[in-house]
């Protein structure tokens, strides 16, 4: 790890190419919260959690699991770059998961209502949209 850089020295490049995305990941919020403790002054427009999404779009599935989803779902990994429990083979996998789960709702505010844990950002407001909950 000698020869990797410093949390310091790439913080700003992170925060750059982060911006104020939209991010997606499998139990977001522990992905949240670590970045958010790295970049405390970063917020993306929203976070979306194929965790979540999953348990609204399949909700008779046993387990949730990253690997109970792919079984399940049977997306196409034959591009999906190094092996599983890597981060870049997990995050394709994520990646795709989401585009097969999303093709199942008309809407984006559906999708949103759907995928986005309430408290984190991007999260449906049911004050300001009611038709949503």
């Amino acid at each position: 790890m000698a020869d990797k850089p410093a949390w310091a020295e790439i913080a700003g490049q992170v925060h750059t190419f982060m911006g104020t995305a939209w991010i997606c990941a499998h139990s977001a919020h522990t992905d949240y919260r670590v970045l958010s403790a790295h970049l405390p002054s970063w917020q993306p427009v929203g976070v979306l959690d194929t965790l979540r999404l999953a348990k609204a779009t399949y909700p008779d599935l046993d387990r949730y699991s990253l690997d109970a989803l792919i079984e399940h779902v049977r997306p196409d990994l034959s591009e999906a770059p190094a092996q599983r429990h890597r981060a870049t083979f997990d995050a394709f996998a994520t990646a795709q998961l989401l585009i097969a789960m999303a093709s199942r709702y008309e809407t984006w505010g559906q999708l949103v209502a759907a995928a986005v844990p309430p408290g984190l950002p991007g999260a449906p407001d049911p004050e300001k949209d009611p038709t949503l909950w």
